[in-house]
């Protein structure tokens, strides 16, 4: 995209004098009369302590607890086509920051004729709302199935998914109301959070092409600057009070705690779009160079139901799970097939839940149990083609496995 993109409207870019008032955001929000009752000094924090950060009832298993990362059981997963906030997975690379609603802002620069910088609340005064249900997957999810050489990171399991519906207003509105100019060609994007590594301290961020920021329209469609999830204000853990959504990238692209926006002509040369989230074999200073950023998420489908290593009578067993096709731009999913048999033959599954784009499904298979069942296997395949492989490649940072999923089996 090398044409500058025209402003919707010539408003200046400073908040507008009669944007709501603090009560009234914190209604929008759905905190109510009570949350302002609970700050009258102007002090609203979301919070910053990991500590307090599982949802209630502690349904996620956590993999590291500082900082917090954390995943549902497979059983949770396959009875909602939109997962609830307290069994979606929770992705963080350092502390949880402290975020006063009051004095958080949003800033836009860079290669755009207008900068900006407003609350949230003057965000969503500002433009039209926006719902966009999508799928976020860590390109880490199913880490733990590699085989081969050690690979650090995150643990997880194949939990590190979940498909939500988020609200909030549209980056592609905002970048027509900046004006960008015609020699940009990707928006990056930096959280408040602060990582530690070392002797180093940096914000988590990365960018994403123009092109892509550019995608669907005002209203629909496109990449989502969210304060809302599932109808509900964000949680401190899923980035409030905003965060990016990228329907059909890996989560690393949908930064939480969002503080900036830079519109440039360059990829964005933070940490984790640089140099971490690309699939490597080595980690050398060419190597790294050479490779490119991880972007869309893989294919991939699950077997939530039985669970693994679970004993079944002889005879048909209900097998059911989730499946996502490839994050690119008009993939779909085409099938999605079981086997009992170690791949000998496969039976096709029922989609069970809506199908949309960037969104996962939901299936179902009645499978057939003999005595010689070790295991049952799904793979998915989607429009393009693209069928998942029997096994996966190694790599370094053990990113987007996607080989044929089994859960082992024991007849009885």
């Amino acid at each position: 995209m090398n044409q500058p993109f025209p402003p919707t409207e010539t408003r200046p870019s400073t908040a507008p004098a009669l944007s709501p008032s603090r009560r009234e955001f914190l209604r929008t929000l759905g905190l109510g009369a009570a949350a302002v009752g609970l700050f009258p000094g102007g002090n609203f924090v979301f919070g910053a302590d990991d500590a307090h950060l599982l949802p209630e009832g502690k349904r996620l298993i956590v993999r590291s607890a500082s900082p917090l990362n954390a995943e549902p059981a497979l059983d949770q997963l396959f009875g909602h086509w939109i997962t609830p906030v307290e069994s979606f997975y929770i992705r963080s690379h350092g502390a949880v920051p402290a975020v006063n609603l009051d004095n958080f802002t949003l800033s836009v620069e860079g290669l755009v004729d207008r900068s900006l910088r407003l609350t949230v609340a003057e965000l969503a005064d500002r433009f039209p709302s926006v719902d966009e249900t999508a799928t976020l997957t860590c390109a880490g999810n199913r880490r733990n199935e590699f085989t081969g050489k050690k690979i650090s990171g995150v643990p997880w399991g194949a939990g590190a998914i979940g498909n939500a519906r988020w609200s909030g207003v549209s980056l592609r509105a905002v970048l027509r109301h900046c004006g960008v100019r015609p020699e940009a060609k990707h928006v990056w994007f930096e959280g408040a959070d602060q990582i530690i590594d070392k002797t180093e301290t940096y914000p988590f961020g990365g960018s994403i092409p123009l092109e892509k920021a550019l995608g669907g329209s005002d209203l629909a469609g496109g990449v989502v600057l969210a304060t809302q999830m599932n109808d509900r204000p964000l949680t401190a853990s899923h980035g409030a009070p905003l965060r990016t959504v990228v329907p059909g990238y890996i989560g690393a692209r949908s930064v939480k705690w969002l503080s900036k926006i830079v519109v440039s002509d360059q990829p964005s040369p933070n940490h984790y779009l640089a140099l971490a989230y690309k699939h490597i074999t080595e980690e050398t200073p060419a190597t790294l160079a050479a490779a490119s950023p991880i972007y869309e998420y893989a294919l991939n489908s699950v077997i939530c139901q039985p669970k693994a290593d679970a004993t079944h009578s002889v005879g048909k067993v209900r097998v059911r799970g989730f499946a996502l096709p490839n994050g690119k731009v008009g993939r779909s999913l085409k099938r999605v097939e079981v086997s009992a048999d170690v791949g000998n033959t496969w039976k096709e599954a029922t989609i069970t839940s809506p199908q949309r784009d960037f969104c996962w499904s939901l299936w179902s298979a009645d499978v057939e149990i003999t005595q010689r069942t070790t295991g049952l296997l799904v793979r998915a395949t989607d429009s393009s083609g693209e069928t998942q492989p029997r096994e996966m490649p190694w790599n370094l940072k053990g990113y987007q496995y996607n080989a044929w999923h089994q859960v082992n089996v024991k007849p009885s």
